[in-house]
């Protein structure tokens, strides 16, 4: 079993920034990719970001360009730097792991408890 572990979220205003880390008690060819899922109110759970054990990164295009996911593998961490964030940023920010990448929830198989990030305007 592995647990994850999130911190970082909160309360900034739009066009600042925000970062949010992820420890993980081990990795595991069944955590070979980490990644990062958003829910807003009334909405499903959406990609945002991922990372694999080889350093492939993958982004979801709405946050392309402001977001960047990274890890530091000695410390089985992963990390998530949200820059220029906008209102529609906020949600519950849940990390994730899994054997393969990608975009949909169902493929990883261990969760986070989530992180609340909230962008004001």
């Amino acid at each position: 079993q592995v647990q994850l572990v999130e911190s970082g979220g909160g309360l900034v205003q739009a066009g600042g920034s925000l970062r949010l880390s992820c420890a993980a008690s081990r990795r595991t060819g069944s955590t070979y990719v980490m990644g990062w899922f958003r829910q807003a109110p009334g909405k499903g759970r959406e990609f945002v970001a991922a990372i694999t054990l080889t350093g492939m990164t993958y982004y979801a295009g709405s946050v392309k360009g402001r977001f960047t996911i990274s890890e530091d593998n000695s410390k089985n961490t992963m990390c998530l730097q949200m820059n220029t964030l906008k209102p529609e940023d906020t949600a519950v920010y849940y990390c994730a792991a899994g054997p393969s990448y990608s975009t949909g929830p169902a493929m990883y198989n261990y969760w986070g408890q989530g992180t609340q990030v909230t962008v004001s305007s």
